[in-house]
């Protein structure tokens, strides 16, 4: 009862703090911004991260972001209640605070992806990863650009989210290097942007062609956009021969080792969601005021593009596939990406959590 009444009073205040902590320090070295970033959450937090209440799961989630519609599920049908899961969900204004609140332990678990827990492993920081979706981005062309083909994009702006090291955008351009001989930096003039402004620009027929992630890709098919290509596609050609999930749910192996009933419940809650809303056409319909469309052809677009991301397999197959696929970025984004390490750290997946359906 003692946490549950310091919780609600602490949250909003961890949020502000974490947020003006972020906006004032962005500015700075990236590595004393998340020490002293980190720190203030740990003021906050003292006495309620590692409470008495065992199966409390504090998620950090994007203010606005897709992962809010599937725990607006859990929470809607008592996912997690039933599994004796004490949920909280806690917005947070962008990537970086999420990671941030999970290292600060502001948060139990956030949506990250496995490259980022590799280079924490490297680091001697102990989080791991569970498969949440295996949706990716998509090259997106205008139908009036004249654009059918990689080649056809030579001397284009190509409109990329992300920035220079997304993993997107690199293996995209292991893809064209392999398919075309040269690789993609040379053959477009990149503009790395926001996502959402990245889609109005196109929109507006001021970029031929995009890279974006995935819902911002599906939103542009709804409008008439065509896909060029799907980063799905590119891992076959790169010798990859399953889908792998570039994000997940992250969290420290101290905290599952300490909260594994809360983990597992939570886990068990979320893939029941995604049940619900791979079969029900009208849960869909239920969390439309999330989405934030207009029409039945974008919900349909986002609906089919969540559920082709679903992950229906995870093992050791898997794991091999992804440290073939971190190879593959190693080689193309190099230590900004990966860090120091170039190959993919033991321990980056969860043992404690495999998916055969």
């Amino acid at each position: 009862m003692r946490h549950a009444i310091l919780r609600l009073v602490l949250r909003p205040i961890l949020v502000f703090a974490m947020t003006a902590t972020h906006r004032f320090l962005r500015d700075l070295n990236a590595n004393l911004m998340q020490a002293l970033a980190c720190f203030t959450l740990c003021l906050f937090t003292a006495g309620i991260a590692y409470g008495d209440d065992k199966n409390l799961v504090r998620v950090g989630v994007l203010q606005f972001g897709t992962v809010n519609w599937e725990l607006d599920v859990v929470q809607t049908h008592g996912l997690a209640t039933r599994e004796g899961v004490d949920l909280e969900v806690i917005p947070l204004a962008s990537k970086s605070a999420t990671n941030v609140a999970v290292q600060g332990g502001a948060v139990d678990i956030i949506v990250s992806d496995w490259i980022w827990v590799s280079r924490q492993r490297a680091a001697q920081r102990k989080y791991t990863f569970v498969p949440y979706s295996l949706a990716v981005g998509a090259l997106m062309a205008r139908p009036d650009a004249g654009v059918d083909s990689l080649a056809d994009l030579k001397g284009k702006r190509l409109g990329v989210a992300g920035g220079p090291v997304d993993k997107s955008w690199l293996l995209l351009r292991a893809y064209t290097r392999r398919e075309l001989g040269i690789d993609l930096l040379e053959l477009v003039e990149p503009n790395f942007a926001a996502p959402p402004l990245l889609n109005e620009l196109m929109l507006r027929g001021e970029l031929p062609a995009v890279l974006n992630f995935w819902h911002y890709g599906a939103r542009l098919k709804a409008a008439g956009m065509q896909a060029l290509v799907d980063v799905e596609e590119v891992l076959p050609a790169l010798g990859i021969d399953r889908p792998i999930p570039l994000l997940g749910w992250v969290f420290h192996e101290e905290w599952a080792a300490s909260n594994r009933d809360g983990l597992m419940g939570f886990l068990r809650a979320s893939y029941e969601a995604k049940r619900i809303l791979m079969h029900s056409d009208a849960e869909w319909e239920r969390i439309r005021p999330l989405l934030k469309v207009s029409d039945d052809v974008t919900l349909h677009a986002l609906r089919y593009a969540y559920r082709a991301g679903i992950p229906n397999r995870f093992g050791a197959a898997e794991i091999e596939a992804a440290g073939q696929v971190f190879a593959i970025l190693a080689e193309e984004g190099g230590e900004e990406l990966v860090g120091a390490e170039p190959s993919l750290s033991p321990g980056t997946f969860w043992n404690g959590f495999t998916i055969d359906q």
